[in-house]
Parts: C-alpha cells; sequence; structure tokens
C-alpha cells in the first residue's frame, strides 16, 4: 500500500484555481520532489498534504487513513506527518536544549544520535535568537524528528541558506531515509537541486502537473519550453540550423523545434561533419567552459572543459548520439 495517496486534489481561493486535479502516490522510503516556479502551488500542495489548508476537493491519505483539513478538525495536522516550513518559527530565546527536550519522544540515546545526525549537538546551550539561519532550519528539523515521523514533508528547505550551510542540510536529507526510515517529499523552487535527490519528480505548472519521471527523464525530455529550462540551461534550434544539427531520427517537420542541453554538444574545428560557426564569447564557469557560438540562424551555447577556442574563431558543432529531443513550435 502507498504511504501517500492524493486524488483528485482541488483548491480554489478567491474565485482564482491554485490547485486542479492533482493526483499522485508516494511509496514508503521513496523520495519525491515537486519543482515548478515561484506561485505554482507546490507550497500550497504541501500543506494540504499536512492538513494545514482544506482543499474544494480530493483527498489526501497517509497509510490509508484520510488526512482531515482545518476546516473539519481543531488541531491541525496529522499523525505521522511532519511539516518543516520555510521560515523555521523557534521559539524565541529558549535554549536549544529546551526547545528539543519539550519535543522529545524518543529515548535519550536515540535523541542524541538524531542531534548528531542534524549536526546540532554543539548547539545546545545556544539561544534560538543566536542561531544562523541554517543552525535555526536543522534545529527546527530535529524538533520534527524527534517525534517520529512516517512523513516528513521539506518545503523548500534550502531556501535563503549560504552555500555551505545549504550542502550540509542536503547532507542530512540524504540520511534521512537509509538511518532513520523516514519517507521525504520535498518542495524546491530551484529544480536543479531535486536532480541528484529524488526518485521521482513532479513537475508543477499553473496548479497542476504537466510531467511526472525520474530525474533523468525529466532533465533529458521535458515536455517543454518550461520544464527545461527548470532543469538547466538549453539550446533551441530551428529552421536550417535545426535541419542540419538534429540526429536523423529527430528531423521531423518544421512544426518542431530541436531543444540540446550544451553539454550534448561536441565544438570541434570548422571542418568536417557538423554545422560550422563562428566563437561569439567564452565564459568561464570554474569546472568548465561555455563557448558562444553564432550559427546561421541560431546563436547556441556549448560546454567544454578546454579553453581552445577565442571569439572570432571559426568552429564546428554537432550533437552527441541520442541527445536532443523535439517539441512542438508555440502557437
Amino acid at each position: 500500500m502507498a504511504l501517500l495517496a492524493l486524488s483528485g486534489i482541488g483548491l480554489e481561493e478567491h474565485g482564482r484555481r491554485v490547485l486542479e486535479q492533482i493526483s499522485f502516490t508516494q511509496q514508503p522510503h521513496q523520495k519525491i520532489a515537486l519543482a515548478g516556479e515561484s506561485g505554482t502551488g507546490k507550497s500550497t500542495l504541501l500543506q494540504i498534504i499536512a492538513g494545514l489548508i482544506q482543499p474544494n476537493s480530493g483527498e489526501v491519505r497517509v497509510n490509508g487513513s484520510r488526512v482531515r483539513g482545518p476546516a473539519e478538525t481543531l488541531v491541525p495536522g496529522h499523525p505521522g506527518v511532519a511539516y518543516l516550513a520555510q521560515n523555521s518559527a523557534l521559539p524565541h530565546s529558549l535554549r536549544v536544549e529546551q526547545v528539543l527536550r519539550y519535543a522529545n519522544k524518543r529515548p535519550a540515546a536515540e535523541a542524541q544520535a538524531l542531534y548528531e545526525l542534524c549536526r546540532i549537538d554543539h548547539l545546545a546551550q545556544r539561544r534560538t535568537d543566536q542561531l544562523s539561519g541554517g543552525e535555526q532550519q536543522r534545529v527546527a528539523l530535529a524538533r520534527l524528528l524527534l517525534g517520529s515521523p512516517q512523513l516528513l514533508l521539506l518545503d523548500e528547505p534550502f531556501s535563503n541558506l549560504d552555500r555551505m550551510h545549504k550542502r550540509v542540510l542536503q547532507g542530512i536529507i540524504e540520511e534521512l531515509g537509509s538511518r532513520l526510515g523516514i519517507t521525504c517529499l520535498l518542495v524546491s523552487h530551484d529544480a536543479a537541486d531535486t536532480l541528484s535527490w529524488a526518485d521521482e519528480i513532479l513537475v508543477m505548472h499553473r496548479g497542476g502537473i504537466i510531467q511526472q519521471g525520474p530525474p533523468q527523464e525529466i532533465y533529458q525530455q521535458p515536455v517543454n519550453e518550461y520544464t527545461a529550462a527548470l532543469f538547466g540551461d538549453y539550446n533551441l534550434l530551428r529552421g536550417t540550423d535545426r535541419q542540419a544539427l538534429a540526429p536523423v531520427s529527430k528531423r521531423k517537420a518544421s512544426t518542431t523545434q530541436l531543444m540540446v542541453r550544451p553539454e550534448q554538444l561536441r565544438l570541434g574545428p570548422g571542418t568536417g561533419v557538423g554545422l560550422n560557426g563562428t566563437v561569439a564569447a567564452v565564459r568561464f564557469f570554474g569546472g568548465y567552459y561555455e563557448v558562444e557560438v553564432a550559427l546561421s540562424e541560431t546563436t547556441i551555447n556549448v560546454r567544454t572543459d578546454t579553453a581552445a577556442f577565442s571569439p572570432g574563431d571559426m568552429a564546428q558543432v554537432s550533437v552527441m548520439p541520442g541527445a536532443g529531443w523535439n517539441i512542438a513550435l508555440p502557437n
């Protein structure tokens, strides 16, 4: 039986449709991420699953038990479900050990192991108003985990964190399933954060799910330009450039356009098989170089690991075997 099951969830606020017929299931220990631009309803959906917002239609079930919204129960929430909001909202000016002691339902040894997992065991005597944003987020997470939830809902957990604290929290979330057996559902507006973590990604747009699948499929075969842009840079090829670069299997009617990721292109001297262009710019990004190439109708970006070209050079572009995908031209 699925741990989480949503069926036909819909929500309307102030005459505006916020969520439209959302249905999916999540199995125990399966890592699912909801991705989409701000305002697509991701956080609202998470709060419905947590029992904090009442949907207009549909139902949510956790372990077969229906989640009741605030219109049906005096105490919001559902047993076995923990919700970590973007704002940790810890009690002001209490010591960390007090906050955790009031929430603890585990034996002392288990609680201490959890504090070590969340990298907060050294913060026990610190007041909550003396913590950094990343430390507050980790304390808030530990407080929720002390209640032994089965399903953990993470609402933009990396929002407003610097790179160091973000990497620490990512490592903690990665360990939750293997060490504690907790199933996680994560929302992120930075979809690239979900690619290396999730077993399955649900892409949301205008209150609905427009694509669902494993990360590799979502990244390499997005259904449209919106989804492609969420997960990284891409090139859009039309006209004669498209016909020249598209693999034979993808040379379809002129009603489609070819999308290719920068790392799916090869760049060589201006001879041989491929499409010739002129290097317009070369940019260094640390682990790679991005070469901007002007073709006859399109300017594209190619990702390489060497600085073999300079602006003004002639270069030849080709698509790696099996790369690229066709999508319909916009109306």
